[in-house]
C-alpha cells in the first residue's frame, strides 16, 4: 500500500464494478455512506429524461416536496423538529416496499394537513366576518341615532346650499352640516369595515366624489383582527355612510369595495339589530370553539410528523441520490447486473471491497459484487487526503487551481510559508496574541460552532487553524521586531549606553557598549530619531532575501515533477537555465546583502584609518552590473574581484535565455519525429499483446478507451515557449519587487500601531488625578476598539490578501500547473448537510 502524503495527491485507480441487480440498492447505499468512489457516466449520450430511473426520481422529488411542505408548516407552528440521530444518518438502504409505504404515509399526512388547513382557513374567514359584523352592529346604533337627530339640520342646509358650495371645509362640524338631505322616506346607508391605514384616503375620495352630499361616521375596532391571506394582524375601523338617492348609494358601495372595504347589511330597526348582535355573538363563540379544536388537532398531527420528519427526509434524499447514481451505470441483461466505473484512491480499494461484501451479506444473498481494476491512460482526478488542520491551507491552493494528478502539492509548504509571510507583515506580539486567542476559542469550541449557518462566519471558521498559525507566527516575528502594541520589551541587557549627563532637549547619541541583544531588535532603537531609517533598510533587505529564497525553492520543486513524470531531460532543458538565470542575478543580490551585513565597514587599522571603503549602494551596483559589465569603481567595490565575477554571472544569465527559449521546443520536435518512425511497429506490438491477452483467459487488469493524443505543432510549441521565456525573465524582476510588499506592509502596520497609541493612551499620561483615571478608561476603550477594527480587522485582511497573492503568483507560478480536476466522490454527506443543520 502506497504511503499517504500531502506532498502529492493520492494515487488513483479506475475500477469497474459488477453489481447484481438484486443487491444494487444496498451496495450503492454502502458506497454512498463510505464516500470513496467517484462514478463515471457510462451513458453520456443519453438524455437526462430518457434514463432508466427517471420515473423513480420524479416520484422521490414529489416525496421530497411533501417533506419540505411539512417542514414549512411545522416552522410556522413553531414546533421543534427532532434532530437527526447518528443511527438515522447511517441508516440502511430501504427496500421498494418500504419506500412505497413511506410514500403512502407522506400522502396521508399531506392530505390530512391540507384538509385541516383548508377548513381552518374557511373557519378563520368566517370568524373574521362574524367579528367584523358584530362590531358593525354594535357601533351602528350610535350612528343611526346621530343621523336621525340631525335630519332637520341637514334638510335646512340642503335648501340653502348652491353650486358654489366648497368641496372641503376646515371645520368638521360645518362640513357635516352641509351634507345631502336625507328625508325619512328615502334614507340610504352603507355600513362596513375598512383597514385603518386606508381610512383617510377613503374619506377624502368620498368627499371629493360626492361633493360632500353624505353623512359619515366611523369608530375604531379596539382589537386587531387576523388577515387570513397574510396571517398578519390588521387594525380596522367600522364606518357608516348615510346619503340620499339610490345612485349615490351605489356609487358609495363601488368606492368602498375598490378600496378594500368589507360591506355588511344592517337593519335600520334597533330591535332587529339587537337580535342580530346576540345571534352573531353566539355564533362567534361556536366558531372559536371549532377553531380551537381544529388548531389542536392540526398541532397534534404536526407533532407526530416532527418526530420523524428528519429521518423521512434523510431516507428520501438518500434514495434519490442512489437512483441518480444508478442512472450513470450500464445494465447487462444477460448477466442481470449493473456495470459501473469510477475513480478511487488505490489505498481505499480494500475498504471498498469490504463495504461491498458487507452490503451483500446484509441483503441475505449469495451473489457477490465484483471489483476489477482497469488499466487506462485517462487522467485521474486529484485527491488530497486532508484533515481539519490541513484543510484550510489546501483550500487556499485549490482556490487558485486544482493540482495536476500527482504533481507536487504547494499546500504542504503553505502550512509554514503562509503564516510566516503573513507574520512578516503583521509582526506584533500583542496583535498576534489577540489573533491567536480568537482562533483558539474557535478551535476549542469547534463542535458547538460547526452548526452555525452564517456564510461569512463559516468561511472564517473553516480557516481557524490557519488563523491560529498566523497568530503564533505573528507573536514570533513581533518578538524579532521587539514590538508589542508599538512598545518595546526590555528583557535583556541593551547593546547601547546613553551618556550620564545630558539635557532632555538635546539630541543624544547612544554609544555601543559591546553587548549584543540576544534575540530580536535592540529596544534602544525604539524612540530614536533614526529608528525608521534603520528598520526601513533592514526590512527592505529582509523582504528581498525571503522573496528570492521562496522563488528559488519554487523553481527547485520543478525537479520533483520532472522526475516523477519521467521527463528527466526537462531538468536540463527547463529547470537548469531557470535556476541559473535566477541565481546569477537575484541570488547574487542576496549574497551581496548578506556579505554587506557581515562586514564592519567602519573598522579602523592600527594607524586609525578605515580598512574598507564606504558601504556601496546595492541598487546602484545591480544597475551598473548591466550598464558597465565587468567594471566596478574602486569606491563602490563590495569585495575584491567583484567586476570579473559579475561579468561571468551576466554571461551565464544571457546564455540561459536562448537555452530556455530553443532547447525544449527542438527536443520535443526531435522526439515527435522519432515517435513517427516507430508508430507502425508499436501498433503491431500492441495488437499482438492484445491478441495474446485475449487467449490467456480472464485478467485482473482490463483496458478501457484511451484519450486521444494531441497533434504536435512545432509552431505552437515555439510560440508557447517564447511567451514562457519572456514571462519568466520579466517575472524574475517583477516578482522580486513584489516581495517588497513584505517590507511596506510591515512598516505601515508598525506606524499605524504607533500612531494609534500616541493619539489615545499616550495622551492620558500627561494628566493626573481623577481626570487621568477617567481619560485613561475612555482612551483605553477607544484604543482597544480601534486596534480590533483597524489593526486586526482591516490590516489583518490586507496582510492576508497580500500573502495570498505572493503564494498564488510568485511561488505557485514557478512550478504549479494547476490544470487538474478535483476528486468528487459519491457521498451522502453532501445531500444531507442541510438536513443535519
Amino acid at each position: 500500500m502506497a504511503p499517504t502524503s500531502l506532498f502529492r495527491s493520492e494515487e488513483m485507480s479506475l475500477i469497474q464494478l459488477y453489481i447484481p441487480a438484486e443487491v444494487a440498492q444496498p451496495c450503492i447505499a454502502e458506497l454512498g455512506e463510505l464516500g470513496k468512489v467517484q462514478f463515471r457516466d457510462l451513458n453520456p449520450d443519453v438524455n437526462a429524461f430518457q434514463r432508466s430511473f427517471v420515473s423513480e426520481i420524479r416520484r422521490l422529488d414529489e416525496m421530497e416536496r411533501l417533506c419540505r411542505f411539512f417542514q414549512t408548516q411545522i416552522e410556522k407552528a413553531e414546533i421543534p423538529i427532532r434532530p437527526l440521530t447518528a443511527a438515522a444518518y447511517r441508516s440502511r438502504a430501504r427496500s421498494a416496499q418500504e419506500v412505497d409505504d413511506l410514500e403512502e404515509k407522506l400522502k396521508e399526512h399531506e392530505s390530512r394537513i391540507s384538509q385541516m388547513n383548508s377548513s381552518y382557513e374557511q373557519l378563520l374567514r368566517r370568524n373574521l366576518q362574524m367579528t367584523e359584523l358584530r362590531h358593525v352592529l354594535g357601533e351602528s346604533g350610535v350612528f343611526f341615532d346621530q343621523a336621525e337627530s340631525r335630519q332637520d339640520t341637514i334638510r335646512n342646509s340642503m335648501d340653502e346650499g348652491d353650486a358654489s358650495t366648497p368641496l372641503l371645509q376646515t371645520d368638521v362640524e360645518e362640513q357635516r352640516a352641509q351634507y345631502d338631505d336625507m328625508n325619512r322616506l328615502n334614507l340610504g346607508y352603507v355600513t362596513g369595515v375598512i383597514a385603518r391605514s386606508r381610512m383617510q384616503t377613503f374619506e377624502r375620495v368620498l368627499w371629493r366624489s360626492l361633493r360632500g352630499n353624505l353623512y359619515m361616521n366611523s369608530a375604531e375596532i379596539d382589537e386587531p383582527v387576523v388577515d387570513p391571506d397574510s396571517d398578519e394582524l390588521v387594525e380596522k375601523n367600522v364606518f357608516a355612510i348615510f346619503a340620499h338617492g339610490r345612485e349615490i348609494i351605489n356609487k358609495i358601495r363601488k368606492i368602498s369595495q375598490s378600496l378594500g372595504a368589507t360591506l355588511y347589511s344592517v337593519d335600520d330597526s334597533a330591535d332587529k339589530r339587537r337580535e342580530a348582535y346576540l345571534d352573531v355573538s353566539s355564533r362567534i363563540e361556536d366558531l372559536n370553539n371549532v377553531l380551537s379544536n381544529n388548531s389542536q388537532m392540526r398541532r397534534t398531527e404536526l407533532l407526530k410528523i416532527a418526530e420523524n420528519l428528519t429521518s423521512w427526509t434523510t431516507v428520501v434524499r438518500k434514495e434519490k441520490a442512489i437512483y441518480h447514481t444508478r442512472n450513470l451505470f450500464n445494465y447487462d441483461a444477460n448477466r442481470k447486473c449493473l456495470i459501473a466505473e469510477g475513480w478511487c484512491a488505490k489505498n481505499d480499494i480494500p475498504i471498498i471491497q469490504h463495504a461491498l461484501k458487507n452490503a451483500t451479506e446484509s441483503s441475505g444473498t449469495n451473489l457477490p459484487s465484483i471489483l476489477t481494476e482497469l488499466h487506462t491512460k485517462k487522467t485521474p482526478p486529484t485527491y488530497h487526503r486532508v484533515n481539519k488542520f490541513t484543510e484550510g491551507f489546501q483550500n487556499v491552493i485549490d482556490a487558485y487551481g486544482i493540482a495536476r494528478y500527482r504533481e507536487v502539492n504547494p499546500g504542504l509548504f503553505t502550512i509554514v510559508s503562509f503564516p510566516f509571510l503573513f507574520a512578516i507583515m503583521f509582526g506584533d506580539i500583542g496583535h498576534g496574541f489577540l489573533m491567536f486567542l480568537t482562533a483558539l476559542y474557535l478551535v476549542l469550541n469547534e463542535k458547538k460552532l460547526a452548526n452555525i449557518n452564517d456564510e461569512i462566519f463559516s468561511m472564517f471558521f473553516s480557516g481557524r487553524y490557519m488563523v491560529l498559525m498566523m497568530g503564533l507566527f505573528s507573536i514570533y516575528t513581533g518578538a524579532i521586531y521587539n514590538d508589542m502594541f508599538s512598545l518595546s520589551l526590555n528583557l535583556f541587557k541593551n547593546g547601547f549606553d546613553l551618556p550620564e549627563k545630558y539635557n532632555s532637549t538635546d539630541t543624544v547619541e547612544a554609544i555601543p557598549n559591546g553587548h549584543v541583544y540576544p534575540f530580536g531588535l535592540d529596544p534602544s532603537w525604539h524612540g530614536s530619531d533614526n529608528f525608521l531609517l534603520f528598520t526601513n533598510s533592514y526590512k527592505m533587505k529582509q523582504a528581498i532575501i525571503i522573496g528570492v529564497i521562496h522563488m528559488i525553492f519554487g523553481i527547485c520543486l520543478q525537479v520533483y515533477n520532472h522526475i516523477h513524470f519521467k521527463k528527466r531531460i526537462f531538468v536540463w532543458l527547463e529547470f537548469l537555465p531557470q535556476i541559473l538565470f535566477m541565481s546569477s542575478i537575484f541570488g547574487y543580490l542576496v549574497f551581496c546583502i548578506m556579505y554587506k551585513w557581515s562586514v564592519d565597514w567602519w573598522a579602523l587599522d592600527d594607524q586609525g584609518h578605515h580598512i574598507h571603503n564606504p558601504p556601496p549602494n546595492l541598487l546602484n551596483m545591480l544597475i551598473y552590473m548591466f550598464l558597465s559589465p565587468g567594471k566596478v569603481a574602486a569606491e563602490d567595490q563590495l569585495y575584491p574581484g567583484q567586476g570579473p565575477i559579475q561579468a561571468v554571472l551576466l554571461v551565464i544569465a544571457l546564455v540561459c535565455v536562448p537555452w530556455m527559449w530553443f532547447a525544449k521546443p527542438y527536443y520535443l520536435k526531435a522526439q515527435h519525429n522519432k515517435h513517427q518512425y516507430h508508430t507502425i511497429a508499436d501498433d503491431e506490438n500492441v495488437a499482438y499483446e492484445n491478441e495474446q491477452n485475449g487467449h490467456a483467459g480472464s485478467s485482473a487488469i482490463a483496458n478501457v478507451d484511451e484519450e486521444e493524443e494531441e497533434e504536435f505543432e512545432f509552431s505552437e510549441v515555439m510560440i508557447h515557449q517564447t511567451i514562457h521565456t519572456i514571462e519568466f525573465c520579466l517575472n524574475c524582476i517583477s516578482n522580486t519587487a513584489s516581495y517588497l510588499r513584505l517590507w511596506a506592509l510591515s512598516l505601515a502596520h508598525a506606524q499605524l500601531s504607533s500612531v494609534l497609541w500616541d493619539m489615545t493612551m499616550k495622551q492620558t499620561f500627561y494628566f493626573s488625578g481623577p481626570i487621568a483615571a477617567i481619560g485613561m478608561v475612555i482612551a483605553f476603550a477607544m484604543w482597544f476598539s480601534l486596534t480590533l477594527f483597524i489593526l486586526l480587522g482591516m490590516e489583518g485582511l490586507s496582510a492576508f490578501l497580500h500573502t495570498l497573492r505572493l503564494h498564488w503568483v510568485e511561488f505557485d507560478g514557478k512550478f504549479y500547473m494547476a490544470d487538474g480536476y478535483k476528486f468528487e466522490p459519491f457521498t451522502f454527506s453532501t445531500v444531507l448537510d442541510k438536513v443535519v443543520n
